[in-house]
């Protein structure tokens, strides 16, 4: 088989091959994980992880994508002890049963070792299981060359979006206590609340169209641009100017932002990421994106959202068909009135939290 579920193809002719190529799909060696490979026509169209164990249905969404990306076969991949993997792998097994897709391999890996759950033939699938060898496969090589990488676990893929800690941290604190302030004093200088929220908006919508813009060209926000836009962003109507220009290139920016900003302000950021990276085909650094997201906000809205259609399966065409322009959100929420702020009110009230 070969795989397109990430670019550019890997030719897979063998159950070591497999267990090489996986890292490189879902981007870290995975440990007490599923993962289920869908092929249509022999290519692998998409890779999908669950971590271990999971509660009895975790994988009902896996029917409709079946359906929905027309997948005719799947190989399940299943790291751990056999307590934890069987019950899994036989779920995932009666799924596909039941929705008529064919499993060309199911198998086990643990401590260096294989075992077929469609294979009995003790010559070639031996009970003591197969031992096994990534780094003989040209799998890993060819990965590396065409610039695939695996983390080591997930944990690793966690820390590329973690907050940043030292001098830069000191920096976006005293940049976003200055951003702070400038708000709070002209919030209070205002004769008029709905203008004030009006004015705020129409700036806050300016500056996000300009972030993208400046990091389509290379550039990056300094520490006061990306101060202000993670104070815009806590109002609906402009982080929903952002949702609806979402764009493939746009992940680098709120990857940035959701370093960058205070803990307080990164539900917005980490869920545009969270999109972002979904749309590119990223759902795994997508859900560790909503994750940092709901750890600071359980209620963010957005972030929960997004995670239920990560939960089952869903395509981010789903709800990218679904937004609004730009144009068309200011009709479907109405003139800007002082109410807009209150998000963001609401988090200046908050403590300052200190990053790790």
């Amino acid at each position: 088989m070969t795989t397109n579920a990430s670019e550019p193809c890997l030719t897979l002719t063998s159950p070591t091959d497999v267990l090489a190529a996986v890292p490189y799909l879902v981007g870290f060696h995975p440990v007490d994980s599923l993962i289920v490979l869908g092929l249509t026509r022999g290519q692998a169209k998409l890779a999908t992880r669950w971590p271990l164990p999971f509660p009895p249905g975790t994988l009902e969404p896996l029917s409709a994508l079946f359906h929905r990306e027309a997948i005719t076969h799947i190989i399940l991949i299943g790291y751990g002890p056999g307590d934890r993997v069987t019950p899994a792998v036989d779920e995932a097994r009666r799924l596909a049963a039941r929705a008529g897709v064919g499993v060309d391999e199911a198998l086990r890996a643990e401590g260096g070792r294989y075992w077929s759950y469609v294979c009995d033939v003790p010559q070639c699938c031996p009970p003591e299981g197969t031992p096994y060898d990534t780094s003989t496969s040209q799998i890993a090589a060819e990965a590396t060359v065409h610039g695939l990488v695996a983390l080591p676990d997930r944990q690793s893929l966690e820390r590329t979006i973690a907050p940043l800690t030292g001098p830069v941290r000191v920096s976006m604190r005293r940049a976003t206590t200055e951003a702070v302030a400038e708000f709070r004093t002209r919030l209070m200088e205002a004769t008029d609340a709905n203008a004030f929220a009006q004015q705020f908006v129409t700036r806050g919508l300016v500056r996000v169209r300009a972030a993208l813009a400046t990091h389509a060209a290379g550039g990056r926000l300094d520490d006061a641009e990306a101060a202000r836009l993670g104070l815009d962003l806590a109002v609906i109507r402009i982080r929903d100017e952002a949702w609806t220009l979402a764009g493939d290139s746009h992940a680098a920016l709120w990857k940035d932002l959701t370093r960058r900003l205070e803990p307080r302000f990164t539900p917005p950021a980490a869920s545009l990421l969270a999109m972002a990276s979904w749309r590119t085909g990223d759902s795994v650094l997508a859900t560790i994106a909503l994750e940092r997201a709901l750890t600071t906000d359980p209620s963010y809205s957005m972030a929960n959202l997004l995670m239920h259609a990560l939960q089952q399966l869903l395509s981010p065409a789903t709800l990218l068909d679904r937004l609004p322009a730009p144009s068309e959100l200011d009709t479907a929420m109405g003139p800007v009135n002082a109410g807009w702020l209150i998000p963001l009110i609401n988090n200046l009230d908050e403590d300052h939290e200190t990053a790790a």
